[in-house]
């Protein structure tokens, strides 16, 4: 069953720059689609999405919301009915700057499949693997290079950074067990399926369905994978971030809390460079495409000018002063901060 059709599913919304590396780092692991759920996007992202489609490397989605709707909840409840999803083996639930770090060197989603179904003695339902969080490391410049090239500061290992930095993402055998999902994790199993759910962490140690929420607790294992999270990328590229505004919790800004609680810069980690070795070959033959490539520079240029804008905004001047004073921030006070869902 590891071998079954992978998918990803996204929501996305004017992030035009990443795309092709997101894109390319998840198919060097094997996954078969992605499902792309844009939305109001002025950067070209909808554009890159819909060449992904007539190539085959994706499906597009438009994923128009009303004023005050959230896109991702949107499409969480669209997402099940779509042809797509129905032929899928596994379903994956990733943001553009969420990266599988796959820790047994040269495999892809499907060994790491079949590993956490060896360790933990059979078939799973579900694997969650908790977010690293890297933060911007000092970077200030927004630079059109892969971000898995550029952002090596994270956090701990294994004290989480802040009350977020605990989130998990999952990969879900999809065999109708559950009627709704979430952004981090599967919902809604039956009383009678429920006590029979196999549900694996990084490290095939099984969790009770009921002990899951959407964040790893005490003991919670990465030993085979875990998830890269680059949820600040540079100052620049925040900027850009935070005038989008969030996919799912809209009306949260994304400002000094937020950062305070994503921009974790305790220690260095660059294990994921071997996977991004592999998965320079398969970007570098989407940018031959030339309408790709074309869409990426028009993106790429698109935010420059954007960034160029918001820096000189007077009402954003106070914001770019904590910024530039907080570029490596470390406060002891975010360890037991958050608690709401990024």
């Amino acid at each position: 069953m590891a071998g079954d059709p992978i998918l990803i599913y996204t929501t996305m919304k004017n992030e035009g720059p990443y795309m092709l590396e997101w894109v390319a780092y998840h198919k060097s692991l094997g996954v078969d689609q992605f499902l792309i759920f844009t939305n109001d996007c002025t950067d070209g992202t909808d554009a890159i999405a819909e060449r992904l489609t007539e190539l085959g490397v994706a499906i597009h989605v438009d994923n128009a919301v009303a004023p005050g709707g959230s896109p991702q909840n949107q499409m969480l409840r669209r997402v099940r009915r779509h042809k797509a999803f129905k032929r899928a083996g596994w379903t994956f639930c990733l943001d553009v700057d969420e990266f599988l770090n796959i820790r047994i060197l040269g495999a892809g989603v499907p060994e790491l499949i079949a590993k956490l179904e060896e360790v933990s003695g059979g078939p799973i339902d579900v694997a969650s693997f908790a977010w690293k969080l890297f933060g911007c490391g000092g970077i200030e410049t927004f630079e059109d290079r892969p971000v898995t090239q550029q952002f090596f500061m994270c956090d701990d290992e294994v004290t989480p950074y802040s009350g977020v930095a605990q989130g998990f993402k999952s990969i879900t055998r999809n065999n109708g067990t559950f009627p709704r999902y979430g952004p981090h994790r599967p919902k809604g199993a039956s009383d009678d399926i429920a006590p029979r759910l196999r549900w694996s962490d990084g490290s095939g140690q099984l969790m009770p369905y009921e002990t899951v929420s959407w964040r790893a607790r005490p003991g919670f294992g990465h030993e085979f994978a875990r998830l890269h999270h680059y949820v600040v990328r540079s100052v620049d590229g925040f900027l850009v971030k935070r005038d989008r505004g969030k996919t799912n919790h809209v009306n949260h800004d994304q400002a000094e809390t937020y950062w305070n609680n994503m921009n974790a810069n305790l220690c260095e980690d660059r294990t994921i460079l071997p996977a991004v070795e592999r998965a320079e070959i398969v970007r570098l033959e989407l940018m031959a495409d030339p309408a790709l490539s074309e869409l990426h520079e028009a993106a790429v240029a698109w935010h420059k000018a954007k960034i160029s804008e918001l820096r000189a905004r007077d009402d954003w001047q106070e914001f770019r002063d904590f910024l530039k004073a907080n570029l490596t921030h470390r406060a002891a006070s975010t360890k037991a901060g958050g608690g709401v869902s990024a």
